[in-house]
Parts: structure tokens; sequence; C-alpha cells
């Protein structure tokens, strides 16, 4: 029988310990209370994105902080190495995925999943960029995708339901859909998204 313990937020089988913090509460932990701390935390996440879309892993972090308005020697108060920012963008990212879905509940049930599709396909190209700074067999890893797919197979299936969305795909299914097309080499944003609009076409129900 297992026992979670919410103090310190793991679950616990038969005295072992199983899981680690889900990574929403890493980030949350982390962000500082005071207005201004947690504002500079906030616009180094936003400028940690842009650079590492940018310029991946190797980034100058003098650049993010550069960037954000702020010296050097706060991005390191908030984030002692450069794993630590990797994550925290990796999770912010995540969580936002989340929260996006959120939003979507009045949308037309096609819609919303198209909408949030394209975010995630954003979303996809700043997860390249520190994808192989950080271990894939995580806990961290692994508690995102629960998020991620937590957020994005009840759209699926609320389009499928209404009859919008093919009923013989899975929530892999398209997820391996679009990674083919934000993985892909474009000549512009507009090419992208008309190669994810034929994707989608696929997805669609044709009845």
């Amino acid at each position: 029988m297992q026992d979670f313990d919410r103090s310190k937020g793991r679950v616990m089988a038969k005295g072992r310990v199983e899981t680690q913090a889900q990574p929403e509460a890493r980030v949350s932990a982390r962000r500082p209370h005071r207005a201004d701390a947690r504002r500079n935390f906030d616009v180094l996440l936003d400028a940690a994105r842009e650079v590492f879309a940018e310029d991946g892993t190797n980034a100058s972090l003098e650049e993010i902080a550069r960037r954000a308005g702020v010296g050097i020697g706060t991005l390191y108060r908030n984030f002692p190495t450069r794993r630590d920012l990797f994550e925290a963008v990796y999770v912010d990212e995540v969580e936002a995925l989340a929260r996006k879905a959120e939003e979507l509940t009045d949308l037309d049930p096609w819609d919303a999943l198209v909408v949030w599709l394209r975010r995630f396909v954003g979303y996809a190209t700043t997860k390249r960029a520190i994808y192989e700074a950080l271990n894939r067999d995580s806990a961290i890893f692994a508690s995102c995708r629960q998020i991620m797919y937590g957020a994005g197979r009840p759209l699926l299936q609320r389009a499928q339901d209404a009859g919008k969305a093919r009923s013989d795909v899975s929530f892999e299914d398209v997820l391996h859909l679009v990674n083919g097309v934000s993985g892909a080499t474009f000549v512009d944003d507009a090419q992208r998204d008309r190669v994810l609009t034929m994707a989608l076409d696929g997805v669609k129900s044709q009845a």
C-alpha cells in the first residue's frame, strides 16, 4: 500500500522513496516571493527561452542576462548552474502548455485541438535546444511527459467525441506527426505553417 507524503511531495511504498516532486513544484519553489525578485526570475526565463531557441545549449549566459535587463549576478542568484536554467525553462514550457489547454475549453473541439498543437510545435523548438542537456530518463522528463499528455489527450478525445477528429488515431500518433513537422527544416515560418496544416488535415475527420 502506498502513502503520499504531501509535505515532501513524494510517493513511498514499503518505506522506499519512489518518485521525486512534480516538476511544477520545483519551479514554483524556486520562484521568489518578493515582487521585484519574482519579476527578475520571470524575465530571465523569457530571455533564456529565446536565446536557447536561437543559439542552442551553448548560448551565452551573459546574453541571457543582457536581454533580461539584469546583471549576471542576478542570473546566478536565481539559477546557480546552467542545468538549473535548462530545467526551469523546460518545465515552464510544459506548464504553459497545460495552462493553454485549460484556456481552450470554450472553443470548438477541433479548433481547440489545432490551437494547442500549434502551440506544441513552438514548445518543441525550445525543447530541442535543451533536450540533450538534460537526462531524458530523469524524473523531470517523466513528470513533464505526464503533464503534457494530461493536457493534450483530453483535447483529442473531445474532438473525437464531437466527430471532428479521426477515431482511429491516438494522442501518441498525433504527437509523432507534429514532432516530425517541428523537427524539419523549412524556408520560413509560413512554409512550416502550411506543412503543419496539411499534417493536421490527416487527423481531421473526413465525414
